[in-house]
């Protein structure tokens, strides 16, 4: 195993690809609205990419029992490009009815790609190199998110809907091409499902019941993303309403850079036992709902800005933390539990949409994210109520608490 070697390749695929995936992310948005002149057309593509990763998390632990290795990541930046292709060969008066279905198929490559990475990614790293490689992962995705959130508007701008998609298309293929030189350490379990996977990740949750806890506080921070996402267009106009773009793109742009920075600064942090960082996951969780609630809460752009970066330090600190305890878990649980990582993220930010923005018409901007940002903090503050009683109940008795 080459191990820097290997780092460097997958922090610059990982680059370019976010980059791409941020860069789509506006323009097709923007590209169905234009197109079809409908919100509820927009709904239904988000809704299709949702619905892609939700299929990618049911699909992905058998699909990576069989295929491993480089093969399929290198497959599914194919499928990624190819279906951008689409979009510049077929006629533009026949593009509504195919714009879901490349919407679930960027939804699919997305998630299997990222469930494929981050399961496998103890077979490309030494495990002592592990939680930097996840750091400079994590910041390489920030970085892409400020560069192809501001970028994206200024090159439909200048150069068309079809210069961006093709621009897209590229990156998904220079990512594929930066995946062809890995080199992966062979698999330690038997290649075959086993019928009995997912009663062991029960068991495995059980026996590890801070991991369950951290895929709980996942869950609960997704509803209040969902929450935060849904509000930054409407906070934005609610300041700023001469240039709600501009301030959007600066709100993003600071809360990435806090996010790089929070990554880093994880990385660094002394300490890497499994304790640490399940720490470094719930007090980055609790830092970003604080930070979220606060910016909701501001009366100024400055104010805005202000808030967005500790917001973005405390997602790159739960991020680091949580990829890198993950990825400790034996190979066999690695797979089931990326699998369901991605399924709560998935479900979690598709409800959390549907569910937040009708709060948005009835209370401030400020009560909605506090409300749903209150839900991460409240799962917190509830793992550490019953942390606290089962270290209680375990030294009042003379055998361990199951």
């Amino acid at each position: 195993m080459t191990t820097p070697r290997n780092t460097h390749l997958i922090v610059t695929a990982r680059l370019i690809s976010d980059f791409g995936a941020f860069l789509n992310m506006v323009a097709l948005a923007t590209y169905v609205y234009l197109l079809s002149n409908s919100a509820m057309s927009v709904g239904i593509f988000l809704a299709s990419r949702v619905g892609g990763g939700i299929f990618a998390s049911l699909i992905g632990t058998a699909f990576y029992r069989r295929c491993g290795g480089r093969a399929p990541l290198i497959a599914f930046d194919l499928l990624r490009a190819s279906v951008l292709g689409l979009l510049l060969i077929v006629p533009v008066n026949q593009q509504a009815l195919l714009l879901p279905v490349i919407a679930f198929g960027l939804g699919l490559g997305n998630s299997m790609f990222a469930i494929g990475l981050n399961s496998q990614l103890p077979r490309l790293i030494h495990a002592d190199q592990l939680l930097k490689a996840n750091a400079w992962i994590t910041s390489a995705s920030s970085a892409a998110m400020v560069g192809g959130s501001l970028v994206s508007g200024l090159l439909v701008a200048g150069f068309g809907f079809e210069t961006v998609f093709a621009l897209n298309a590229l990156t998904y293929l220079l990512a594929a091409l930066l995946i062809v030189p890995l080199r992966f350490e062979p698999a330690t379990v038997n290649d075959e499902p086993d019928r009995g996977e997912w009663t062991a990740l029960k068991q495995g949750l059980r026996a590890t019941p801070v991991i369950a806890a951290m895929l709980a506080v996942t869950m609960a921070d997704t509803l209040g993303s969902a929450a935060h996402n849904v509000g930054f267009p409407i906070i934005s106009k609610l300041l700023t309403p001469e240039s709600a773009s501009t301030t959007l793109g600066l709100m993003l742009a600071v809360w990435a850079s806090g996010k790089l920075l929070g990554a880093r600064i994880a990385s660094r942090l002394k300490g890497s036992d499994n304790i640490h960082l399940e720490r470094r996951f719930f007090f980055g969780v609790a830092l970003m709902s604080c930070g979220f609630i606060l910016m909701f809460q501001q009366h100024s752009l400055y104010g805005l800005l202000l808030f967005s970066l500790p917001a973005g330090l405390g997602d790159g600190f739960s991020e680091v933390g949580l990829m890198s305890r993950l990825q400790r878990e034996p190979e066999r649980l690695r797979l089931p539990i990326f699998s369901v990582l991605t399924l709560l993220q998935m479900t979690g930010f598709g409800i959390g949409m549907l569910i937040a923005a009708p709060f948005y018409g009835w209370w401030t901007p400020g009560a909605v994210v506090m409300l749903f940002h209150g839900i991460p903090l409240g799962t917190l503050l509830t793992i550490k109520l019953l942390a606290l009683k089962r270290g209680r109940v375990a030294r009042s008795s003379p055998t361990p608490a199951p």
